[in-house]
Parts: structure tokens; C-alpha cells; sequence
């Protein structure tokens, strides 16, 4: 016999310890058992979740998620880069895509601005790797409509440097979402971000999206921490060249007879993501233990 009071759902939105499910059967608002409390758990945005009486009771198994902002079951990272105001920091970018492929998240790139600068370093770079690499032209329809198919059916999160454009490409992607943007801080020379709390959004075609704090909010170990000797694995293009090193426990950032670094010689591995990999190398070796629990 069905419980009529029992139902699951998704949360798509955390604020304040109260969560925002959609089940279909309606949205709720509840709060979580207090024994997810007691075990050092906490419901994230993208949780698959069943309610009782209005009281999340459980959290189904998750494939993934990032720890700040909280969430959980991503598909898709999708990176927000523009060619300038802000310029591409390349070192972030990397952090974040090591980052998606740490927690077996596909990630993406997504040009703007590039009717006022050059992109054709960011797609050198990326597309070289097999990283889908897109560009969006607010005057072309047809690039909103690649980005439209690319979120269809999955849950994905925009993130980026503040000023980017996420909010301005997740309006024109679904002009229902009425996401607040910001104007560019001359100042700063960054946007004034607008994303105050983690929560899911709806789309028109289908499937959810997360706008999330820009790079210049959140540090990279907050959303998760590589240790050392995992962050090869992090960077796909080392993984051919990575056993042919003369030494086993080789780090790939400074050895006579690594592979990798040959492979950077002779132009078949990015300059700049070798850089990026040996800076993540250099700071994994900074962590402390305790940081790594």
C-alpha cells in the first residue's frame, strides 16, 4: 500500500535550512530529519531526496557533487570564459576543469564576448584536449540555440569569473529565468556578482541549471581538494605520456626523463596547462593533513 504522505523528489533550492523539493506531485518546502545533522550530513541543492509528512528523510545515493556551493548530481560543469573585461585566466580555468574531471563531471567551455576580442588561444588550448568549446554571439541565435541543446535534459552549473556573462547567456538561453545581472565594476574590473545562494532553475527545454559565485568568490579547494598525487589523473592529456616516465613516482613538473615534459617540448601538451598543473602541483604540496579529511 503507498504512503500518500511519502513522495521523492529534487532539492532545487537551499536557503536558511529550509529546502525547496520538486516531486511530481507538486513543489514542498521542508526541513531535513536532524539525524542527517547528527551524522555530519547536509542536503545539497541536486540531491534526490524522499519526504514524509513534508520532512526529508532520506538522501538518495549521489554520482557526485562539489562541496561550495553545495551541489550535487552535476552532469556538466560549464565554464563561462570571455575573451576580455574580464581576460581568461587560464590557471582558474584549469583549476576548475581538474576539478570536473576529479569528480567525473564533463566539463565545458563556453566563449563570450568574443565580438570584442580574440578567441582563438582559449580554442588552441581546449579544443586540442577533446573539451567542447562553444562560442556565443548574442547577434547569432543559432550559438544560443547550441547552448540551449547542450543544457537539454541534464543539470549542469554555469561558473565563471564575475563579469563574465553567466546570467546575461542563462537570460537569452530561457528569458523565463529573470536571473539579476550586474553591471561591470570599472573599478574593480570585475561584475558585481548577484548569486547569493545555490539553486536549481528550471529550463523552457528541459533539465536544470545552477548559476554559481564567479571565480573571484571561491577559491578552488573549496569546491574540492586534489591531493598530489591524483592530480595527473586530472589533467587528460598527461594520461598517454604518463607511464613512460624514467621514474615511477615522477611529478611531472620538473624531472630529467619525465614524458610529460618532452611531450610539452615538442608542443604536444599546452605550455600553459603544464604551468597550470605545476602551480596545482606546488600548492598540493602546501596542503596540510588535516585540510585533506
Amino acid at each position: 500500500m503507498v504512503n500518500r504522505s511519502e513522495t521523492s523528489g529534487i532539492i532545487i533550492k537551499c536557503l536558511g535550512g529550509l529546502y525547496t523539493v520538486e516531486s511530481p506531485d507538486g513543489i514542498y518546502e521542508c526541513k531535513a530529519r536532524g539525524v542527517f545533522r547528527n551524522r555530519g550530513i547536509s542536503p545539497y541543492v541536486g540531491d534526490r531526496v524522499k519526504l514524509q509528512n513534508g520532512v526529508i528523510t532520506e538522501i538518495y545515493d549521489r554520482k557526485n557533487c562539489i562541496i561550495r556551493p553545495p551541489l550535487a548530481n552535476l552532469d556538466q560543469l560549464i565554464f563561462i570564459v570571455s575573451t576580455c573585461s574580464p581576460s581568461p585566466n587560464y590557471l582558474i580555468l584549469d583549476k576548475f576543469i581538474a576539478i570536473a574531471e576529479y569528480k567525473s563531471i564533463r566539463p565545458v567551455v563556453v566563449i563570450t564576448k568574443t565580438d570584442l576580442g580574440d578567441s582563438s588561444e582559449i580554442h588552441r588550448i581546449y579544443d586540442k584536449i577533446g573539451i567542447e568549446v562553444l562560442e556565443v554571439d548574442y547577434a547569432d541565435e543559432s550559438t544560443i540555440d547550441g547552448v540551449r541543446e547542450l543544457l537539454s535534459g541534464k543539470i549542469s552549473a554555469f561558473t565563471g569569473n564575475s563579469g563574465a556573462g553567466k546570467s546575461t547567456l542563462l537570460n537569452a538561453v530561457d528569458s523565463t529565468l529573470n536571473i539579476p545581472t550586474a553591471e561591470i565594476s570599472k573599478k574593480l574590473g570585475r561584475g558585481r556578482h548577484t548569486t547569493r545562494h545555490a539553486e536549481l532553475y528550471k529550463l523552457r527545454d528541459g533539465g536544470y541549471i545552477a548559476d554559481t559565485p564567479g571565480f573571484s568568490t571561491f577559491e578552488t579547494n573549496r569546491y574540492d581538494i586534489i591531493r598530489k598525487e591524483e592530480l595527473a589523473g586530472c589533467f587528460r592529456e598527461m594520461e598517454q605520456y604518463s607511464g613512460d616516465c624514467r621514474f615511477k613516482d615522477c611529478s611531472h613538473t620538473c624531472e630529467k626523463g619525465c614524458a610529460v615534459i618532452e611531450a610539452v617540448d615538442r608542443g604536444e601538451i599546452s605550455e600553459s596547462r603544464h604551468t597550470s598543473y605545476c602551480t596545482m602541483y606546488d600548492e598540493a604540496k602546501q596542503l596540510k593533513e588535516w585540510e585533506l579529511k
